[in-house]
């Protein structure tokens, strides 16, 4: 009996795949030992402005730490989804061990 191809778990590991990729070029542009706080210009009731601390150095690198956490966790996952599916492919496809060329008593 035929199996049913399953597109959905292939194009949900290649999106998995870009996360991977956008994640870790964000870790890769802000290096922990560059953070700085980052401040943003508000304004007050009385119509001034002020600087106000949007992100602070430790807010910024906790989230960096989620992030790799993050990173390291899915990218598990993927590659154990990413095994499973060749393991299909190779079932699918039979034994390839079972050919005649392969007998060495013939010859």
């Amino acid at each position: 009996m035929a199996r049913k191809t399953n597109n959905f778990i292939t194009d949900e590991l290649e999106w998995a795949e870009s996360q991977l990729e956008q994640w870790k070029e964000y870790v890769d542009a802000h290096p922990l030992a560059t953070l700085v706080d980052r401040t943003e210009m508000k304004s007050s009731k009385t119509g001034g402005s002020f600087s106000s601390v949007v992100a602070t150095v430790e807010v910024q690198g906790k989230f960096l730490q989620e992030t790799m956490k993050n990173y390291l966790s899915l990218l598990a996952t993927v590659n154990t989804l990413r095994e499973g599916e060749e393991k299909k492919k190779m079932q699918a496809r039979g034994n390839e061990g079972l050919t005649p060329f392969e007998d060495d008593s013939i010859n």
